[in-house]
């Protein structure tokens, strides 16, 4: 039985032995043929797209939040029973609308008193002036005596300081008159109402609504510490751009302009804090929105695009397949920019017009001959087609 089994393992040794083999065999000979058709001038199917030269923003890319221009909370400076709501929730509201109003009853009957004190301390100065200009003149001529004349004097005195009291308290109680109607301080978008009508309002407790202005607004962004050298030197060139894109990055909602570079980076993350200034007339951007930002540093004028299929990694870095007019290619090293949307951006190494290979590259190597595709031939890359909206070539 023991020899039985040492033999069936020894004929499956052999037997695997040879299934490796044939498969190597078929390998090298798979390789030797495709070697062959090569040095035969079989030309290898490949495809190509064309660089193209474009206007190119350098861009830098941040996760962003939209922040009101300005968030209040309105509320009462004084004690009262809200008799009208002048808003309705979501309203856009002005500076100066009344949006709340309180029972102004009791300060207007303050008011009324304390201008009908002003009258009666008025004409009281007024006596108190004519005597005094009586006692002058008896002063003149001896008739008497000077202690006389100067307590009606200074009777004149304390006259004058009552009427200049008396003001005061008026104005103090047309304010309360005044801000028994509640105004917007700012032009802005009402929010979810939190008080009714009857109730009883204590002075700067309850808030009646938030208010947000939405034009123009923020979007606070952040980028990483070591970006921060390239943006100063940026910003002391020229204003800068910063566009907004929805969450999936694909489709731009505002243009704006770099607003300040914060004052100093967050150790913890090693990020630091930018916010741009949004015009927002057509309220895209929303308070509490997540967005993202691109920075726009600069403009390359005719930059050099190709697909970013086109660029390969190798030993020395950056490479592509550059078809020539003999349909061989060219294997040419490139030095890469910046890569955005599925496009790169080539400092050296290409030219407008040059033609690179965009699938296939695995078979290729210098010198080899190719057949390109007749349906993408002439297909260029597909993004930065257009500078983005609000980006000029001026910057």
């Amino acid at each position: 039985m023991r020899k039985a089994l040492i033999v069936g393992a020894a004929v499956l040794v052999v037997a695997v032995a040879i299934a490796v083999g044939l498969q190597v065999r078929a390998r090298t000979l798979a390789a030797a043929t495709e070697k062959s058709q090569r040095q035969a001038g079989a030309a290898i199917p490949v495809l190509v797209a064309t660089a193209e030269a474009k206007d190119v923003p350098m861009i830098l890319r941040g996760l962003a939040t939209v922040q009101a221009f300005n968030t209040v909370e309105l509320k009462s400076r004084v004690e009262g029973a809200v008799t009208k709501i002048n808003f309705k929730e979501g309203q856009e509201v002005h500076t100066g609308d009344v949006l709340v109003e309180l029972d102004a009853r009791p300060y207007q009957a303050t008011l009324d008193q304390a201008k009908a004190a002003l009258v009666r301390d008025q004409a009281s100065l007024a006596n108190a002036k004519t005597d005094l200009q009586r006692y002058e003149k008896l002063l003149a001529q001896n008739y008497t005596p000077e202690q006389q004349y100067a307590t009606q004097k200074s009777t004149v005195a304390q006259g004058e300081a009552t009427g200049k009291s008396d003001e005061a308290i008026i104005k103090a109680a047309e304010l309360n008159v005044e801000y028994a109607s509640i105004k917007s301080p700012i032009d802005g978008v009402t929010g979810i109402r939190q008080v009714d009508i009857g109730n009883l309002i204590q002075a700067n407790s309850q808030t009646f609504v938030v208010l947000t202005q939405v034009k123009p607004i923020y979007v606070v962004f952040t980028l990483p510490e070591a970006s921060i050298g390239r943006i100063r030197e940026a910003m002391a060139k020229a204003p800068l751009t910063v566009l907004a894109f929805a969450a999936s990055d694909e489709k731009q909602i505002a243009t704006g302009a770099l607003d300040l570079v914060d004052n100093a980076v967050d150790q913890t993350t090693g990020t630091f804090k930018l916010k741009a200034e949004f015009p927002n007339d057509d309220t895209a951007l929303w308070p509490g929105q997540f967005v993202n930002a691109h920075l726009v540093l600069s403009i390359v004028h005719n930059g050099v695009t190709v697909p970013s299929a086109a660029i390969q990694t190798g030993p020395k870095g950056s490479y592509t397949y550059v078809v020539k007019d003999d349909s061989t290619v060219d294997m040419r090293q490139v030095k890469v920019t910046q890569t955005e949307n599925n496009v790169v951006l080539v400092a050296s190494g290409l030219k407008a017009g040059d033609r690179m290979v965009t699938a296939g590259q695995f078979k290729l190597e210098q010198g080899a001959k190719v057949q390109v595709s007749d349906k993408l031939a002439n297909a260029g890359p597909t993004g930065f087609t257009d500078l983005p909206s609000g980006v000029g070539a001026s910057q």
